[in-house]
């Protein structure tokens, strides 16, 4: 028996007949041709006498929402159809409204540099150390250290876990911040499924005043489905008045529909989620010749490929030929995202095809060092400061030595290289010159502040 009702989704199924006349938005009217392309068509609607309003729900979307709050353990949730980035935007705009700056860890998504941008919050940077190639959340000192010499810091921000795994260490970020009357922002987008563990070990709400779970990245939900979550009833007034300044006025019905599904179907499912874990800790133990980075997350296996001597690129386009796909591929590891829908059979296909890849004579001795972890930066100027002044497009190769103006970075992780207000390296470059996907570039030009 379900132990939660899905609220939307069931309220927009009463909708689906076909001898419907909807003469309503959406424009396809779920007509055949179009239906038979997009099955989702049928939910596709607007805001209509039935189907509640996500900018002021009392019905529908307005039970889903306590519901997710109280599975997650938040104060409040408010779903969102437009991505983790909206919610992030929605943290930077609370934390705005305390002071005019944010504590932004280096390798944070450019979403939230986006946010600080358009809300005029000048980041604060702090890098941690490198761990095998990947830079970790800082420690906790350089936090109190922060916010003990400087009263116009209004808090923190930090993605917690990261696309590696890591889990930053929230309970000390939490003890600190709070002891100097500050908050904690948690970019949770890609550990929604943490809510569901038991006692939610490493789930960014348990000690968050306001996070975003990205919950179509690691839930059976659509894509660009999420929630907004608040355990500080003082910021809820401003966390509503973020919400209907950043969500779009159309949002998808079918996502959120699914965002309310994604998050109950392992409450109500519970041994298909242990399933997944099991498969995944089978995978790792039948691949002990491998070496893994060592993720606190088991749905981030990230397979380092630099003692094998071989090009992850490599071994990517022969998995793709198999009709595998990895997540990401950064020049050492190769990233396979899984989630709690992630199957036995699955791995086992992945495995299998790891050691074919891995030994055939095309990969042998491929592997070429290309790291994306720069040292940290000196700025030199603020970020806000690069951002407003002077500007002009310089070729990339002839960047050296000047001050960027604009964040440049590689996707996937999607978080920048060099941002603005620091000075270009040769090796920022290096990295970004060698990418095959960037933010921040146009046409192999770099934003940069004129020279008087």
């Amino acid at each position: 028996m379900q132990r939660y009702p899905y609220h939307i989704l069931s309220q927009l199924k009463k909708y689906c007949p076909g001898d419907r006349v909807r003469l309503h938005m959406p424009g396809h009217k779920a007509a055949r041709p179009f239906a038979s392309l997009f099955p989702v068509a049928g939910i596709d609607v607007t805001e209509l006498s039935f189907s509640d309003d996500l900018g002021n729900p009392s019905s529908a979307i307005a039970r889903a929402e306590r519901d997710i709050a109280e599975i997650v353990g938040a104060e409040r949730a408010f779903i969102t159809t437009d991505g983790s980035s909206s919610g992030v935007t929605a943290c930077v705009y609370a934390a705005s409204r305390r002071g005019a700056k944010l504590i932004v860890p280096r390798n944070s998504h450019k979403s939230v540099f986006n946010a600080c941008r358009i809300l005029g919050v000048e980041p604060v940077i702090v890098q941690g150390e490198e761990r095998e190639g990947v830079i970790l959340p800082p420690p906790a000192r350089a936090i109190k250290e922060l916010v003990e010499n400087d009263a116009n810091i209004s808090g923190m921000i930090v993605a917690s876990p990261d696309y590696y795994g890591n889990i930053a260490p929230l309970s000390e970020y939490s003890r600190v911040l709070k002891a100097n009357r500050r908050l904690l922002f948690v970019d949770g987008a890609h550990g929604a499924h943490l809510a569901l563990e038991e006692g939610r070990e490493g789930y960014c709400g348990a000690f968050a005043d306001m996070w975003v779970d990205g919950a179509h990245k690691t839930l059976p939900v659509l894509t660009q489905g999420a929630y907004v979550c608040v355990n500080d009833p003082s910021l809820i007034p401003d966390v509503e008045e973020a919400m209907s300044i950043f969500r779009t006025t159309s949002p998808s019905y079918p996502v959120m529909a699914s965002v309310e599904y994604g998050v109950k179907y392992y409450v109500n499912n519970p041994k298909k989620l242990q399933r997944a874990k099991h498969a995944a800790e089978e995978f790792k133990n039948r691949m002990s010749a491998f070496s893994f980075y060592p993720s606190r997350d088991w749905a981030k296996i990230a397979i380092d490929f630099k003692p094998l001597g071989v090009s992850p690129a490599v071994v990517q386009g022969m998995l793709e030929k198999k009709g595998i796909y990895a997540e990401m591929n950064d020049g050492r590891y190769l990233l396979f995202y899984l989630s709690p829908s992630t199957t036995r059979s699955g791995l086992e296909k992945l495995s299998l095809a790891l050691i074919a890849a891995v030994s055939s004579r095309a990969a042998r001795a491929s592997y070429r060092p290309r790291s994306r972890v720069l040292p940290p930066v000196p700025r030199t100027y603020s970020y806000l400061y690069a951002l407003k002044s002077p500007c002009e497009w310089v070729p990339l190769s002839e960047s050296e030595g000047r001050m960027c103006a604009q964040n440049a970075g590689v996707s996937p992780p999607c978080f920048p290289v060099v941002i603005a207000g620091e000075i270009i390296g040769g090796r920022a470059i290096e990295i970004l010159g060698s990418a095959e996907h960037t933010f921040g570039l146009s046409q192999g030009r770099i934003k940069v502040v004129k020279m008087r």
